[in-house]
């Protein structure tokens, strides 16, 4: 079952929530955030990207840094741009993307249940990303962006939350990036917060859908609390992190592509000989050719696309991982032909999330910079929650779910 609570939300009165919402911090760089943030003192950025208040000299990983980061977010707390909630609720949270609307819970997600694997995870975290956020969580003592979650449908909380998207909310903006709106409802309804709980205790598990490094981060700096606590009971605020919810089945899952800065020392003609050996190779000309169905993928290369299907015998329908597209291209194109080993360190590799759109592969190839692109058809929910279960592990780079969430609409203090 998973334990889930209630918590007293650290929030932006309604009059300054477009100031302070950012994006979260590992979707942009630090150039990126300080450009974003320029002018605005009550950008969250200031909390959750420090580094933007130094200059260049000062590197990321600076203790400064993270000294700022908690200096500033006393700063915002002291000058009211951020006030907590007096009593212990849940959040719905709704974000609209192209007409398409998502509707999720922000509640504490139970420490236990993810070091016990009630909360599920399909990807490998490094250990230096992992320290970065728990330095973050540690010197503010909160969890300040939420983990991105998914659950198993479910039509009790469903109900609850068409119900409060009937109602007036408390922020209602579009953030300015990329477009998309941004909802928040505050439930501090008893009889509501008592079925949301108890609805999601009958859950055999929840699934991180996007976030894990700030999962373990949290994760494990509630775990390290515990540990130092000699009065520790189980019942402190640390032992839940914060994460916003949603039904799985509202999740859009897009596809994450691949761009190559040259083909192993082969000329072209070589490289689509071999890509025929496991793969059917047809010749879409300069046309944008989109996968259409799994286990067909596109490839651009010389000023054309190429549309290529895998062949039978290459992948196992049988295994959740041998299934997805993104191990079949890693196996038998990457590793086999371009002799690309480890995705998350090699510079010959790059990834570009599918809201870029494929226009983003060609102006790439185009530029120079890149020799060629392949396109992915995107993995489902359904797949993700499959290879969870399993216990098994996804290939890098597999996933990008968008819309993104913004951050510094609820905040979770830890004691």
């Amino acid at each position: 079952m998973a334990i889930v609570k209630p918590f007293k939300g650290i929030r932006p009165p309604q009059s300054l929530v477009e100031r302070v919402e950012s994006r979260p911090y590992d979707v942009l760089s630090s150039d990126e955030a300080r450009h974003e943030a320029a002018g605005n003192e009550m950008s969250l950025y200031h909390i959750t990207m420090p580094e933007i208040d130094f200059d260049d000299s000062v590197s990321d990983g600076d203790p400064r840094v993270y000294e700022k980061a908690a200096q500033n977010f006393k700063k915002f707390l002291d000058n009211k741009w951020l006030v907590q909630d007096d009593k212990e609720c849940y959040y719905i949270y709704a974000q609209t993307m192209k007409g398409r609307t998502q509707y999720g819970i922000v509640l504490g997600a139970y420490v236990n249940d993810y070091l016990n694997g009630v909360i599920k995870k399909h990807e490998l975290t490094r250990r230096d990303k992992e320290e970065d956020r728990m330095r973050n969580v540690r010197i503010c003592n909160a969890n300040i962006e939420p983990v991105f979650l998914a659950y198993p449908d479910n039509a009790v909380l469903d109900a609850i939350l068409r119900k409060y998207a009937d109602k007036e909310c408390v922020y209602d903006f579009i953030a300015p990036i990329d477009g998309f709106r941004h909802q928040l409802w505050v439930v501090s309804d008893d009889a509501d917060i008592k079925t949301i709980t108890e609805e999601f205790a009958k859950m055999p598990a929840m699934y991180i859908a996007d976030g894990h490094h700030r999962s373990a981060a949290a994760a494990l700096v509630g775990a390290e609390k515990a540990r130092q606590n000699p009065h520790h009971t189980g019942k402190e605020e640390y032992n839940y992190f914060m994460a916003a919810c949603f039904q799985a089945s509202q999740l859009t899952v897009l596809d994450y592509n691949r761009v190559v800065k040259d083909l192993n020392g082969l000329s072209s003609e070589t490289f689509l000989e071999k890509l025929a050996v496991n793969f059917d190779v047809e010749c879409e000309g300069v046309e944008t050719y989109h996968p259409k169905q799994l286990h067909e993928f596109s490839l651009y290369l010389d000023g054309k696309w190429y549309k290529l299907t895998a062949k039978s015998g290459t992948y196992d329908d049988t295994d959740p991982i041998g299934v997805l597209d993104v191990d079949i291209s890693s196996r038998l194109i990457l590793q086999d032909i371009l002799e690309i080993g480890d995705l998350r360190s090699s510079k010959r590799i790059d990834f570009v999330g599918g809201l870029r759109g494929l226009e983003e592969l060609k102006r790439r190839v185009d530029s120079g910079e890149m020799r060629a692109a392949l396109a992915l058809y995107p993995v489902t929910m359904k797949q993700i929650m499959d290879i969870a279960d399993s216990g098994k592990i996804m290939p890098p780079k597999a996933t990008w779910f968008e819309p993104k969430l913004r951050s510094g609409l609820v905040i979770h203090k830890l004691d």
